[in-house]
């Protein structure tokens, strides 16, 4: 749980200029996850967030590298042990999981931003990645294909 629950911090600071811890637990629970303001000052520390300056003055979470490589990581680790097949079809790739396991999936594709994605919709075992033509979807399913071979 505490892995999907980073993997989604990383990808909401990535998404959104998260300025405060309340503001993250707010966009958490909207997805879900109900958390307190002491589990997320623990996740900010173990996942080693900085917060940066933006134009207006305001400053924002940002992950630091190590960061970055621990999702890299996690995502290794979330995809191979979830996905059972990937089939191609158009511009589409469809990934089914085992039961459960395609929102953690999910999220790990949308973290690591791949540059093949237009975007990605997750099930209880299915997700459906959305690619911008036939072949940047065939580079995709190929490309996931490696990580569970």
């Amino acid at each position: 749980m505490k892995n999907n629950r980073h993997t989604k911090i990383l990808e909401l600071i990535n998404k959104y200029p998260i300025t405060t811890q309340e503001e993250l637990i707010d966009y958490l629970r909207a997805d879900g996850y109900d958390v307190t303001q002491s589990t997320i000052s623990r996740d900010i520390k173990q996942l080693r967030l900085t917060k940066t300056l933006l134009p207006d003055g305001k400053y924002r979470y940002q992950a630091s590298p190590s960061a970055e490589k621990g999702a890299k990581n996690n995502f290794n680790a979330i995809f191979s042990s979830s996905v059972v097949t990937i089939e191609r079809a158009m511009n589409t790739v469809v990934i089914k999981t085992f039961s459960g396991m395609a929102q953690a999936a999910c999220a790990a594709i949308d973290l690591m931003a791949f540059d093949t994605i237009i975007g990605t919709i997750a099930g209880e075992d299915t997700i459906l990645v959305i690619c911008s033509d036939v072949e940047n979807a065939a580079k995709c399913a190929d490309d996931f294909q490696a990580y569970i071979a």
